[in-house]
């Protein structure tokens, strides 16, 4: 239903809606959705919760992931998807922004805007992808600092820490880390670019009765895993944060060059969201019902095109 009804709107704060999803049998599934549009592709799909990338927002912002972008910039992701599906969304938060003055205002910030959960980091600025080399990490007790501003400045917020410190300092280093954040008030953990299975079952091993976070990019240094082999390894969420992204980004770039090549999008056609595809995602009919004063569109059926196949 629209947004703007507020009666079919969740009673219960995101936070609290994302720890009931992580207390049901089963791992949690959550695709990345930097937009509205996403996370209404990903609802629609039968996803119950999302993912926000920050590597996806700076993206799509053409600004590379080093920590570049600002809460302001996430909160307004983060509105636009908690509007259009009312998922609960975990967001990353990178390094926090800050010191610990920042970082609770990141909280507060991303409560304000409707998010379920934050990411933190234990890298230094500027962050990189944790699939890259040479990240600087933060001191260990320095970013439990963080994790404890954060815990005491949530209201319902689900709190993940992760830690990028397996590629420089060992699972040993890495676990050492995780039960340090876990002591400072993180409720689950995202252990970072581990690549072979028994990594990450040997982490699982160390850190019982943890929820665990599992990251499946692509182009990364993790082997493709699916949902059930990370549930079978001991985790809890898995996300695909950039997948969207990238799949729109190569969608663009064939549709640009076929323009540049063809001189219209003729050849295109068939590959594209109609338009009554498109309404129908959006609910267009549904707001425009709310509103007595608008006369119901009528949706053309077609468009007077010289090609066969052709839809709007």
């Amino acid at each position: 239903m629209p947004y703007v009804i507020g009666d079919d709107l969740p009673d219960v704060p995101a936070g609290q809606r994302f720890r009931a999803l992580l207390d049901r049998p089963g791992i949690l599934r959550m695709p990345g959705a930097h937009t509205g549009m996403a996370a209404l592709l990903a609802k629609r799909a039968g996803f119950e919760a999302l993912y926000v990338s920050g590597a996806a927002m700076s993206a799509n912002m053409g600004l590379p992931d080093l920590g570049m972008i600002t809460v302001e910039d996430v909160c307004w992701h983060v509105r636009q998807v908690s509007r259009a599906s009312s998922l609960p969304a975990l967001v990353d938060g990178d390094t926090g922004y800050g010191e610990a003055l920042n970082v609770m205002n990141m909280v507060r910030s991303f409560e304000d805007a409707g998010a379920a959960a934050v990411q933190l980091e234990d890298q230094l600025l500027p962050k990189k992808c944790g699939h890259l080399n040479d990240k600087k990490l933060a001191d260990p007790h320095d970013f439990a600092a963080k994790i404890a501003a954060a815990r005491r400045a949530r209201k319902h917020l689900y709190i993940i820490a992760r830690t990028d410190a397996a590629a420089s300092e060992g699972m040993d280093g890495a676990v050492g880390r995780a039960k340090l954040f876990m002591e400072a008030g993180a409720d689950a953990i995202f252990p970072e670019a581990l690549n072979t299975a028994e990594m990450f079952r040997e982490f699982a091993r160390r850190m019982p009765g943890v929820k665990l976070l599992a990251n499946m990019t692509e182009f990364g240094r993790t082997p493709f895993f699916t949902d059930k082999e990370f549930e079978e390894m001991g985790y809890a969420m898995v996300i695909w944060p950039v997948s969207h992204l990238r799949v729109a980004n190569r969608a663009m770039e064939e549709l640009y060059a076929a323009i540049n090549r063809d001189g219209g999008t003729q050849g295109m056609v068939g590959r594209m969201q109609t338009r009554a595809q498109l309404y129908e995602t959006i609910g267009y009919h549904e707001y425009e019902a709310l509103d007595s004063t608008l006369v119901k569109t009528v949706v053309p059926e077609g468009m007077p095109q010289r090609f066969p196949g052709a839809a709007q």
